[in-house]
């Protein structure tokens, strides 16, 4: 779709029942042009008949935090506390902001639900939202508000050390705020749902999506948010020490692994993913389970791989993939995202993924 289709029709699923006319004062043009871009639409089998029904599952949603990310990258090994010589790199992140990045570099369409101020890193993170496609419409813009802010510590491997995140604006994206976006919600194929929102919302939006919910755990502290939703969940990606914190079952061989993840399907979750690090991941859906090792040969920079991993197995899933494929889908990802010093890999783009993987499998 151009743009301006992908305006025009996100301007009918909040609306329905809107005019030409209607259509044609929001975007600016005549209404005969609003024709076209309607007629271009059905063709493509967006909007099915007349009186602008809507065809569903056409978009991913992604709810979830989106903030800049401060990187210290120290030139040896890091030494603690004492200053480090080093490189500092700022970057657009978020857990919520990066898997709907990586999934429009996956060239799926997304409805990415955040929160951001309006300060001069909401703007940037607006106008590269902007460059790539992704809808930010149903996001709410504080006045005054400061954007959230990650500040993390590499060491000399570049594995993450240390983190502070400064992310008070989330409180503000309350369940009154989700009630008014539920509609366009249920109307995605998935949703994705990161943990930073407060726990009413995220609770809220467990058992109120009728869409397959996507969790990412973003961290144990935030894990304890979802304990109580967890019949709710679809898909868990949680790593070693989420799994063991939501279960209470400490994680030493692969059996243990196996007693996680039933621990997690007992519960009503659909799949899960755990992630081992460079230990690669196990997966079960309580049928088909197993252990695939990490696909990265060189880890240039760790941070952003599990949000690559998420964006894979939710593009896996949704073309009907085996959790398996999805799997590997979502370590190629990491893979890719691994290999470059970045959060966001640029060259991660479904000819990548797709190579990768299928070399995994030969």
């Amino acid at each position: 779709m151009t743009n301006r289709e992908k305006e025009i029709l996100q301007w009918i699923e909040e609306n329905p029942l809107i005019s030409q006319n209607e259509l044609a004062e929001k975007a600016n043009i005549t209404r005969s042009s609003v024709a076209v871009h309607i007629s271009n639409l059905i063709k493509k089998g967006k909007i099915i008949g007349k009186g602008y029904i809507i065809k569903k599952n056409d978009f991913i949603t992604v709810i979830g935090g989106a903030n800049v990310d401060i990187a210290g990258i120290p030139n040896d090994i890091l030494k603690e506390n004492d200053s480090n010589p080093g490189e500092i790199k700022f970057s657009l992140g978020g857990v919520g902001r990066n898997i709907a990045e990586n999934l429009a570099r996956l060239n799926q369409d997304i409805n990415l639900i955040t929160i951001l101020g309006d300060d001069l890193h909401g703007i940037d993170i607006k106008k590269q939202c902007k460059e790539l496609n992704i809808n930010i419409s149903n996001s709410l813009i504080v006045p005054n508000g400061k954007t959230s802010t990650y500040l993390f510590v590499l060491d000399e491997t570049k594995d993450m050390k240390v983190a502070i995140s400064a992310m008070d604006i989330f409180d503000k994206l309350t369940v009154d705020f989700i009630i008014n976006k539920l509609d366009i919600i249920n109307k995605s194929s998935i949703c994705i749902l990161d943990t930073n929102p407060p726990q009413d919302t995220i609770e809220y939006i467990a058992n109120n999506c009728t869409v397959p919910l996507f969790v990412d755990c973003v961290s144990t502290k935030k894990a304890k948010k979802i304990e109580n939703i967890l019949s709710k969940i679809h898909t868990l990606k949680p790593n070693k020490l989420e799994a063991e914190f939501l279960s209470n079952i400490k994680i030493k061989n692969d059996d243990d692994l196996e007693k996680c993840a039933n621990f997690f399907i007992e519960k009503g979750i659909k799949q899960v993913f755990i992630s081992l690090g460079k230990d690669g991941v196990f997966y079960s859906n309580g049928i088909e389970k197993g252990k695939l090792n990490t696909l990265s040969k060189k880890v240039v920079n760790s941070t952003g791989a599990g949000d690559a991993f998420m964006a894979g197995i939710a593009y896996g899933y949704t073309n009907g993939e085996s959790i398996k494929d999805a799997c590997l889908y979502g370590l190629s990802a990491s893979a890719i995202t691994l290999s470059c010093e970045n959060t966001i890999n640029e060259n991660l783009t479904i000819e990548n993924l797709i190579t990768l993987k299928e070399e995994y499998t030969l």
